[in-house]
């Protein structure tokens, strides 16, 4: 069976400024053998054109066409609810470009749409302003949920740490787009052409990467070289189907054999009679 991956970035390729040794060799590894593949990131704030740079700069073969944004997501989303739309923005150019790429204008007045992504201008003004455009009927959108942010020096409030204060005031809840969301998960699976058995999610965090995986019945491999330590995989209700050190433990050729092993149904014992057995039907 042809398999393909959605690939997280921060935690699995990189950290900060820094590659996750074998990243390269892993990547490299795809493209020479033709297999279908997108980075995945729930950062708003850069462009895919960014991103593919980024990553070229490491020693990463990649192209625009391989990254797949939060940004891009939300915006082919609201393309498809209300094309042509308008939109009252919090966030960068990542955002503003996927937008307007998909045919919106921003606006700060009576827009269809608040979106918030991340941000390191983020004012009580714009938080003011953006508040009551969603008590006057504007639909509250985010480009994920994540609560914080890593950086070379910490940590920083996330998307979804913004949306929350909104979320408060107005008593509205904000429809996330980003990764968990079936919706980041379900397009970038079509992208690749890929069905749902066929496709291999990578990730660093159980709450993200791995359930955004399981709830679309992916496969998944978490990686322990970012936030996650193998300790504290009992206390999610859902597991991962492989669990690696990092991305560069990680082989394709092997992949697909052990993927494919697991999805062959056993053989159905024969009774004593000559007749396969019938199988054990669960009473509903």
């Amino acid at each position: 069976m042809q398999y393909g991956y959605l690939i997280d970035m921060d935690g699995v390729i990189y950290r900060g400024s820094e590659l996750i040794p074998g990243a390269d060799r892993f990547i490299a590894e795809l493209r020479e053998a033709d297999v279908p593949f997108l980075f995945l990131t729930n950062n708003s704030q850069r462009t895919r054109r960014d991103v593919a740079t980024k990553l070229k700069r490491l020693g990463i073969d990649a192209d625009e066409d391989h990254v797949f944004t939060c940004a891009m997501s939300t915006a082919r989303f609201l393309a498809q609810q209300k094309p042509r739309g308008t939109a009252f923005v919090i966030g960068e150019g990542g955002l503003l470009t996927a937008l307007h790429s998909n045919g919106y204008s921003m606006v700060d007045k009576e827009p269809d749409y608040v979106v918030i992504g991340e941000g390191r201008t983020f004012n009580f003004e714009m938080a003011e302003a953006a508040l009551g455009m969603i008590l006057g009927g504007a639909k509250l959108v985010a480009t994920n949920m994540d609560p914080n942010c890593p950086t070379q020096t910490g940590m920083r409030p996330g998307c979804g740490a913004l949306v929350a204060l909104l979320e408060s005031a107005s008593g509205i809840k904000a429809f996330s787009v980003g990764k968990p969301s079936p919706v980041m998960l379900r397009t970038a699976r079509k992208q690749l052409g890929l069905s749902t058995d066929q496709t291999i999610v990578i990730g660093d965090t159980m709450e993200t990467d791995i359930l955004g995986g399981v709830q679309q019945g992916y496969k998944t491999i978490l990686v322990l070289s970012g936030s996650m330590r193998r300790e504290d995989l009992p206390r999610y209700a859902y597991r991962p189907d492989k669990i690696a050190a990092s991305i560069g433990e990680l082989n394709h050729a092997k992949l697909v054999r052990e993927f494919s092993a697991a999805a062959t149904p056993p053989a159905i014992p024969i009774n004593g009679a000559g007749r396969r057995a019938q199988p054990l039907v669960e009473a509903r």
